[in-house]
């Protein structure tokens, strides 16, 4: 089972990735430095380090799906 406080939803919007708000800093509409095409080597198994833009804080991504990604340790968002 996922553990929820490790999660966080996101959106492809024309090829972009955003996440309607950033766990940290509760920026809104934050578009993230990934492309869809990492998405799968992300899906495959390699961990991709995620500074979001807005605040630079950041993650270690460890797996996706289509609507959530997955980091390594809890988000500050999520309870």
């Amino acid at each position: 089972m996922v553990p929820f406080e490790r999660t966080w939803p996101y959106d492809i919007i024309m090829g972009d990735i955003y996440v309607s708000s950033c766990p940290f800093c509760d920026g809104e509409n934050v578009l993230l430095p990934l492309r869809p095409e990492e998405l799968k080597l992300i899906q495959e198994g390699k961990k991709r380090l995620l500074v979001f833009p807005c605040c630079y804080n950041q993650i270690t991504v460890i797996d996706i799906d289509r609507d959530y990604l997955l980091a390594d340790r809890a988000l500050p968002g999520r309870k």
